[in-house]
């Protein structure tokens, strides 16, 4: 499906609320014609001055009550582009993990960076439309209800106009992409110009170069008179819709004189279309000229970047939990040593395993593998014989240094994971086991909203312990997920996982930790040794050096 009709129907709801907040913003679209031609005919022009200082401050209220639906229409168009972003954010970065090209920072950065204009531009064109269609309506009711036959001199020209920019339009955009690769080829060419001028000097090839540049800046500013030209269309489609109409009412005015018309709703007409229409025309002049053909380039360039992803396959679910590594070799490049060289190592059902080690060992690295993020480059990793990266998500649960928390009630932060149906006194006691449960009250209750800015790194991290513990997940990975929480709190998180069941692996970011766990993996660069702490503490050298200098912190 299109990603803007995806956008505009994922959202019903707030499709209706912008609606009505867009019937009382143009309220006075409607009512400024009626207000003007009655204070001039039946206040002032009747020598009844309450009367029509009454018209202009039911107009005034009219404007007020515009006010306020206009912040409301723009918090609605708001709540329609973000998912639109996050739809094609999502798009650009499976895109880029697809591809390989995630590897490239710099074309990642522009992806994100058109991603970023689209949904303005998208928001812009929803707010200008929406703008234009009702005010256009409002303005037809009140000449029809005000004076039907000033319709006749208003409409023709009005439509004429908009359907001479509408015309433009598809040259605009083309006129419009042609003008931004022009652009981005020039800035491409001046960047690599910019870095090769020593060997540009040093070679001789200052005129090739130069050459070269002053062709990409001369297609560039052809790209921009041609666009300049397209875009004078604007101009005159603008001049006949929205000002034309003022010249034929005043030159008609003799005609709407012998028809009864009074010289106050001559004064109400030509304020309908001074004031509502020519200004609702300029708009959609401006902002479909300007944002839709953005939108439309923009929208373009992300989908033939991302291509639409591939059905992904079926996930299994294990019928057991233990985890098995066969000669597992892992490198971040083919050209980088190999974080992970032949690891074997198997970790029965229901194990509390510790894996310590220096910083830089390939501790996160071994996580992720185990949790099927990353796929070994040799050897394999199952879990209960299924492939690591083909478990169902379901299956196990990682929760990295930094967690992530969602904007959203804190209930449905907790219950991310859990299974349908999960009571509340499940999330009570997973609450409780994790040590969560003042922050809960401090949060002000399970359906406060969560702004995760606001959140400390250690609450963020409570909040995902307590998600993981809910979760059906047999495979519980700790990468550091606890280490922005004192020390007493994390042996409570980490004594609650190992009393419910299933597997734990800890990432250690103290060594109490350790301690903790029935066994413990040290990591030290191509050197792996298992064993428990005394185990370790005589046969490995570097885990009693560990142990040696550490000082187990007070529990308070």
């Amino acid at each position: 499906m299109n990603p803007l009709v995806r956008a505009l129907r994922r959202e019903p709801r707030q499709l209706v609320k912008l609606g009505l907040w867009s019937v009382v913003e143009a309220a006075p679209a409607f009512l400024i014609g009626h207000a003007v031609a009655r204070s001039i005919e039946d206040g002032f022009g009747a020598a009844e001055p309450l009367i029509g200082l009454g018209w202009l401050a039911a107009l005034g209220v009219t404007w007020l009550a515009g006010a306020v639906a206009a912040r409301q229409v723009v918090l609605a168009v708001a709540a329609v582009a973000e998912p639109f972003r996050d739809d094609l954010l999502t798009r650009v970065v499976e895109g880029a993990l697809r591809t390989g090209s995630g590897r490239d920072s710099g074309a990642v950065a522009r992806a994100g960076l058109q991603v970023e204009l689209a949904r303005d531009a998208f928001a812009a064109v929803v707010t200008t439309v929406r703008g234009f269609v009702f005010t256009v309506v409002s303005v037809v009711l009140g000449l029809l209800t005000l004076a039907p036959e000033t319709l006749v001199l208003v409409m023709p020209p009005f439509l004429a106009g908009l359907g001479l920019f509408l015309a433009s339009l598809p040259a605009l955009a083309r006129r419009q992409r042609a003008y931004l690769l022009a652009d981005e080829r020039l800035a491409e060419a001046m960047t690599d110009m910019a870095g090769g001028l020593r060997d540009i000097e040093a070679c001789g090839l200052r005129e090739s170069v130069t050459g070269r540049l002053e062709r990409r800046v001369g297609a560039q500013a052809a790209a921009a008179r041609t666009l300049a030209r397209v875009s004078a269309a604007r101009t005159a489609a603008l001049a006949v819709g929205g000002w034309l109409p003022v010249v034929l009412v005043l030159a008609g005015t003799p005609w709407l004189l012998d028809r009864g018309v009074g010289a106050g709703v001559i004064v109400g007409t030509l304020a309908y279309v001074a004031q509502s229409l020519a200004p609702a025309l300029g708009g959609l002049v401006h902002g479909l000229g300007v944002s839709g053909v953005r939108l439309a380039v923009s929208l373009g360039r992300i989908l033939a970047m991302a291509p639409p992803a591939a059905p992904v396959p079926s996930r299994i679910r294990p019928f057991a939990s233990e985890i098995r590594l066969d000669a597992v070799t892992f490198a971040y490049g083919p050209h980088s040593a190999p974080v992970l060289d032949g690891l074997d190592l198997t970790v029965p059902e229901g194990d509390h395993l510790a894996i310590v080690g220096p910083s830089g060992a390939g501790k996160s690295t071994l996580a992720s593998l185990l949790s099927g993020v990353l796929r070994p480059g040799e050897g394999e990793v199952l879990v209960g014989g299924v492939p690591a990266d083909q478990l169902d998500p379901a299956a196990r649960v990682l929760i990295p240094q930094e967690a992530y928390v969602f904007r959203g009630t804190l209930r449905e932060n907790l219950l991310y994971h859990a299974e349908t149906g999960t009571r509340p006194a499940e999330i009570v006691e997973a609450v409780e086991a994790v040590g969560a449960g003042g922050l809960v009250d401090e949060l002000g209750g399970y359906d406060a909203q969560v702004e995760p800015g606001a959140l400390s790194a250690g609450q963020r991290q409570l909040i995902a312990l307590a998600r993981a513990y809910l979760a059906p997940a047999r495979i519980v990975i700790l990468d550091e997920a606890t280490c922005h929480l004192d020390p007493a709190t994390e042996a409570r998180a980490e004594a609650a996982f190992a009393r419910r069941g299933g597997t734990l692996i800890v990432i250690a970011h103290r060594l109490t930790s350790a301690l903790r766990a029935r066994r413990i993996l040290l990591m030290d660069g191509a050197r792996i040794t298992l064993g428990t702490h005394e185990e370790l503490i005589r046969t490995s050298p570097l885990y009693a050096d560990l142990a040696g200098h550490w000082h187990p912190e007070p529990v308070s």
